[in-house]
């Protein structure tokens, strides 16, 4: 379907803000969604000028998005739509003068729910209209990709698709995917080990003698460091490992879990920079949408309020 055919432009009322906004509706939401996607439209057209773009598919979502000029981008659709918009920003190094806003409609939008967004269609859209701009942190990897949530890394019996724990939302305990990190991967850190790698270290060494669990998939077995400093080396099976922005200052944090021979391990945690997995062919979900791999190495990097997403000013509570 040609551009033109798939644009609309919708009037705003006379009570409307002098802002524009690009309203972008995925294909998917419409599909599986019509009836929030309408809401959603009346609301914000009722509220601002708005240029409603219905693509029929990711070129011409990319396409709308990129000839938005001044307007305000509001994408409606779910969580793949939202990551789809931010690395594509991100390739045309946009990210730092666009605020995006969202109304999540559709399959999965446990990560826009997990950012702050509301759940319900009017209260998204009048997010969009009255919310505030909050600048996020993101990862950047050394393959230029963006992980807003997190990364987490199974045990190698997990690594086809559908074979992530907990693949069905937030309750599993890893959160979201993060943003890729962009730099090639050590960062300086100083000749001095810091005092949280000596504790890793301590309970590694305790733990890398310990067999394998039975009964679960094979063991993990990665080199990870933070900053240039290993943290956890090949000799110490790993269950999992999760990777995600947010750490004060615009750090990354990773959390690392021991293979156990059956008592409760602790969860290994340290933060920097940069983390940089490796080790053989591995895989690994971003965001819990996007599966990645198989790789040998891949390096995560923080960039602190990289992004920008329009929030309710006041967090929404519950659904």
């Amino acid at each position: 379907m040609a551009e033109v055919a798939t644009t609309a432009m919708t009037s705003a009322s006379p009570s409307a803000t002098s802002e524009q906004l690009l309203v972008v509706v995925d294909a998917a939401a419409r599909r599986t969604d019509g009836e929030s996607v309408r809401i959603a439209k009346d609301v914000l057209s009722a509220g601002a000028a708005t240029k409603v773009c219905l693509p029929d598919g990711p070129e011409e979502f990319a396409r709308a998005l990129l000839r938005r000029g001044a307007r305000r981008p509001v994408v409606v659709g779910d969580d793949r739509a939202l990551l789809r918009t931010v690395a594509l920003l991100h390739r045309r190094r946009e990210l730092a003068g666009c605020a995006l806003s969202m109304v999540p409609v559709g399959g999965p939008v446990a990560l826009a729910r997990s950012l702050g967004l509301p759940g319900s269609a009017v209260a998204a859209a009048r997010a969009v209209l009255d919310g505030r701009e909050r600048r996020l942190d993101l990862l950047v990897d050394d393959s230029d990709g963006v992980v807003l949530g997190g990364v987490r890394i199974p045990s190698g019996a997990g690594t086809g698709a559908g074979g992530f724990p907990g693949d069905g939302g937030p309750e599993d305990g890893w959160g979201f995917g993060a943003e890729a990190a962009g730099g090639a991967g050590r960062g300086a850190a100083g000749g001095r080990p810091r005092p949280w790698l000596r504790t890793c270290r301590s309970l590694v060494r305790t733990l890398a003698a310990r067999p394998a669990r039975s009964g679960g998939g094979d063991p993990q077995r990665l080199r990870v460091e933070v900053d240039g400093e290993t943290v956890v080396d090949l000799d110490q099976p790993l269950e999992s490992v999760s990777v995600r922005p947010g750490g004060a200052g615009g750090l990354v944090t990773v959390e690392l879990r021991p293979v156990s021979p059956g008592a409760a391990v602790e969860t290994l945690r340290a933060t920097g920079r940069r983390v940089t997995v490796s080790g053989a062919d591995f895989h690994y979900r971003a965001d819990d949408t996007v599966l990645c791999g198989p790789v040998r190495t891949r390096t995560w990097e923080a960039r602190e309020g990289a992004w920008g997403l329009t929030l309710p000013s006041v967090s929404p509570r519950g659904g």
